[in-house]
């Protein structure tokens, strides 16, 4: 397999290097999960926000998931440093994570209180700007930080953790919906929760944990792949992306938004035919570079219905 460049080098020693701070904080990544809360919030209101509001949501969000995402490397900086130590550098290709380099803290690339004051300043900017919009989207925000270390940290205990990654990744549309409506109907936010979920854990936290279950394994790590196998975690991965493009249909459709329903139904099949390929071939060949290529056409997911969700409000 060949090795991508992007996760073996680093910036050049002494100088501010903006790229290495976008890696620990997976910006490639992290800019494609900004459509899951445009989602939410056009789903949740029935059409655009103000303006205002568009424009503080975007500066928000983004300052959201940078933080967030920046907190995971930091929590795990001593695990993913002995990863490192012990197997040398991810010979992953391809793979969304590491568009620039992965785990730069583990790689020395940088040190950890710039890393450190790079969390707090976008997590000062998303706190305020979330306030701004919602009290309520701020606490969820604190709730994220606070639920995304415990994931860190529980990774030498329970593959159940994967359950509060799950939470995490959905508190983000949540935000987004109370941010545009104080009061959403409780099985939106139920329907909203459950879309996310399914999504996170079959797309992106299973085929994201499987390069690395070798390594986890030596490690002590407990992982969806390590402790159920490959077979059953692709099985689950399956499962769970099944669940999560059919549960689109009732969401799109019944939300205030009210998706017209060929427009359900092209959410459905594009859906379908972005996740459930990549994830049956993991199922039947258990090779990583399907789990990489299934991590990858997932993470485009919330974008695809992001796309569904414009088209509607252009035609109607």
């Amino acid at each position: 397999m060949a090795t991508s460049p992007a996760s073996n080098s680093c910036a050049p020693t002494g100088r501010f290097a903006l790229t290495v701070y976008l890696a620990l904080s997976r910006t490639p990544h992290g800019l494609l999960d900004l459509a899951g809360p445009f989602c939410a919030a056009l789903l949740c209101r029935g059409g655009f926000p103000p303006l205002s509001v568009v424009a503080l949501g975007c500066v928000t969000v983004f300052a959201g998931y940078t933080a967030v995402y920046a907190l995971n490397d930091i929590v795990d900086y001593r695990s993913d440093k002995r990863q490192v130590e012990g197997s040398g550098a991810d010979e992953r290709a391809g793979y969304l994570d590491a568009a620039f380099i992965r785990h730069p803290l583990a790689h020395g690339c940088l040190s950890l209180p710039a890393a450190i004051v790079w969390f707090l300043f976008w997590a000062v900017v998303a706190f305020v700007g979330a306030f701004a919009l919602s009290p309520v989207c701020a606490w969820l925000l604190v709730a994220g930080c606070v639920l995304e270390a415990a994931y860190c940290l529980l990774l030498t205990v329970t593959h159940l953790r994967a359950i509060i990654n799950g939470v995490v990744k959905s508190l983000g549309p949540l935000a987004a919906a109370f941010a545009v409506n104080p009061d959403p109907p409780a099985w939106f936010l139920v329907g909203l929760f459950a879309w996310v979920f399914t999504w996170e854990i079959g797309g992106q936290n299973i085929p994201a944990d499987w390069h690395d279950a070798t390594r986890d394994a030596a490690t002590g790590a407990r992982t969806m792949p390590v402790v159920l196998g490959y077979r059953r975690a692709s099985r689950l991965a399956v499962a769970t992306l099944t669940a999560g493009v059919v549960i689109a249909v009732p969401l799109f459709a019944g939300s205030p938004l009210a998706v017209s329903t060929p427009l359900s139904l092209v959410a459905l099949l594009g859906g379908a035919w972005l996740v459930l390929p990549p994830a049956l071939r993991l199922a039947k060949n258990l090779d990583d570079a399907d789990a990489s290529a299934l991590f990858n056409r997932a993470s485009f997911y919330p974008a695809l219905s992001l796309a569904v969700l414009l088209i509607h409000l252009i035609l109607r």
